[in-house]
C-alpha cells in the first residue's frame, strides 16, 4: 500500500494531502492543531490565511495571476476552494478566510484516503516517504530538528494588517472604487489631504512598536514590510506605494486625492476589513492612535490587531532540488514556505508540485521538470539555484527567461511571456497525460 506522511496543515500541506488522495494514495496527515499553536494562527482549521486575506492578482499577464492559471491548469484543490469563496477584490483574487479554511477543513477530513492525526511531531522518519511542509512558524523542537538535519538557521520578519469591524467606518469619508476601474467598486477607500498625510506620517514613524527579540532590518521581509518600517524610508514613499491615489478620483471632489488607505472586504458578508498594506508591529494601543487620524478610522473597531512573527525557511540550494526533495533524504521532501517560496499561492504550487514528484517516486518515474518558461519552472528553477544569501521567493517575471524577440512595451512583453507559460504548461501537461 502507497502511503504518504504529511506533517503540517498549512496551504502546502492541504495541497499535497488532496492532490496524494487524489491519485490513490494513502495519506496520514499530522498537525499541531489544536494542542498548540502558533501566536500567529487562531483557529482550530486547516490551511489559515495568516497575514492578508489577498491571493494577489487574477489578472494571467500578472506574475501571480500566471501562477494562478498554471495551478488551474494543473487542477490544483486549494486554488478550486480559494475561487469559490472568493470576495470583490478589483482585479485580485481575495477570500473569505474563515470559509476557506473550513471548506478545506471539510475537505481532507472527509477525504476516506487521508487519516488526520492530532500531534505535536518533533522529528521525522527520514526513510519513510513524508512530505514537511509545517510552515514558516514551524514550532520547537521540529524546527530544532529540521536545523540540526541540514545544519541552517534561517528566519525573516513579516508582519500582518489589522482587521476591522465594517460597521465602525466613517461612510461620509470613504468613497468605493477599484483603482484604474478595475473590479466594480469592490474597496472601500479613505482619501487623505496634504495635511492629515504628513500628519499621519510624523506620529507613525515615532509611535511605539511591540517589543521583539533582537533582529536587523535586513531580516524584514520586503514582501511583507511593516507600514511604519516603510514610513521610515521616506515621507513620500507610502504616497507612491500602498496609499498611492494613482487611478483614482473622488466622486465627492471630482479630483485625485493626495493619498488613499484602501480597505478590502474580509469575509463575504462585508463586515470585516482589512486594512490594506498596513501590516504592523506597532503597539495595539499605537495602532488605534496612530491609524485613527485617517478620518474615516477615527472611531474603527479593531477585531485583529496587525502583528509581527519570525518565518523560518531553509536554504533551498543547499537542501532540497527543483523538485522540492531533500538532497540527503530522497524519501523526504520539504514544501511551502519553509522552503523558500514566499506567499499563498506560492505555497499551494510547492505542495502541489512535491505532492505529483512523490507520487511519480512511488512509481519509480523521474521528477517533472517543468519548463523554466512557466512561472512554477522559474520558481523550483530558483530554488535549485546557488546563492550566496539565499532569500525566500515570491512569483515574479524576473525569474522568467526573456522573449526570444525583446518587446518593447512592458505590458505587451508580461503579456508575451504569460502566454508562453500557459502555452508550455499546457504541453508539458499534454505529455504527462500520454
Amino acid at each position: 500500500m502507497k502511503e504518504v506522511l504529511v506533517v503540517g496543515a498549512g496551504l502546502a500541506g492541504c495541497e499535497a494531502a488532496l492532490t496524494l488522495a487524489s491519485l490513490g494514495i494513502k495519506v496520514t496527515l499530522f498537525e499541531a492543531k489544536p494542542i498548540e499553536a502558533s501566536p500567529a494562527h487562531h483557529s482550530d482549521n486547516f490551511a489559515e490565511v495568516v497575514c492578508s486575506n489577498s491571493f494577489k492578482s487574477n489578472d494571467p499577464s500578472t506574475a501571480s495571476g500566471l501562477l494562478k492559471a498554471e495551478l488551474r491548469l494543473l487542477g490544483s484543490p486549494l486554488l478550486a476552494v480559494a475561487d469559490s469563496v472568493k470576495v470583490p477584490a478589483g482585479g485580485a483574487l481575495a477570500v473569505d478566510r474563515e470559509r476557506f479554511s473550513s471548506i478545506v477543513t471539510a475537505k481532507i477530513k472527509e477525504n476516506p484516503n487521508i487519516t488526520v492525526i492530532s500531534k505535536i511531531v518533533d522529528s521525522v522518519d527520514l526513510t519513510k516517504p513524508t512530505i514537511i511542509a509545517t510552515g514558516p512558524l514551524t514550532l520547537s523542537p521540529l524546527g530544532d530538528f529540521i536545523s540540526g538535519l541540514l545544519g541552517q538557521n534561517l528566519y525573516f520578519y513579516d508582519a500582518a494588517a489589522p482587521i476591522i469591524s465594517a460597521e465602525s467606518v466613517i461612510a461620509e469619508h470613504t468613497f468605493t472604487a477599484s483603482r484604474y476601474g478595475k473590479g466594480e467598486d469592490d474597496y472601500i477607500n479613505c482619501p487623505l489631504s496634504r495635511e492629515e498625510y504628513y500628519e499621519f506620517i510624523k506620529e507613525l514613524v515615532s509611535a511605539e512598536r511591540a517589543t521583539l527579540k533582537s533582529f536587523e532590518k535586513s531580516e524584514i521581509f520586503e514582501g511583507c514590510m511593516p507600514v511604519e518600517v516603510m514610513a521610515d524610508r521616506g515621507v513620500d514613499t507610502l504616497r507612491f506605494g500602498p496609499l498611492k491615489p494613482v487611478g483614482m478620483i473622488d466622486p465627492r471632489t471630482g479630483k485625485r486625492p493626495f493619498a488613499v488607505v484602501q480597505l478590502r472586504k474580509e469575509n463575504e458578508a462585508g463586515t470585516m476589513l482589512n486594512i490594506v498594506g498596513f501590516q504592523t508591529n506597532l503597539k495595539f494601543g499605537e495602532q488605534k492612535r496612530v491609524f485613527g487620524l485617517i478620518p474615516a478610522l477615527k472611531n474603527a473597531e479593531y477585531l485583529k490587531y496587525g502583528v509581527m512573527h519570525r518565518n523560518m525557511y531553509i536554504n533551498a540550494p543547499q537542501s532540497i532540488d527543483r523538485h522540492f526533495r531533500l538532497k540527503s533524504h530522497p524519501s523526504c521532501f520539504i514544501a511551502g514556505q519553509l522552503s523558500g517560496v514566499e506567499g499563498y499561492v506560492e505555497s499551494i504550487a510547492s505542495g502541489l508540485v512535491a505532492a505529483l514528484n512523490m507520487a511519480r517516486m512511488f512509481s519509480g518515474k523521474d521528477g517533472i521538470e517543468f519548463p523554466l518558461t512557466t512561472m512554477i519552472g522559474a520558481l523550483t528553477g530558483y530554488l535549485e539555484r546557488e546563492s550566496k544569501d539565499f532569500q525566500p521567493m515570491n512569483a515574479n517575471f524576473g525569474l522568467i527567461p526573456p522573449l526570444e524577440n525583446h518587446v518593447r512595451d512592458k505590458a505587451a512583453r508580461k503579456q508575451g511571456l504569460s502566454n508562453r507559460a500557459i502555452e508550455d504548461m499546457a504541453k508539458l501537461i499534454q505529455g504527462l497525460n500520454n
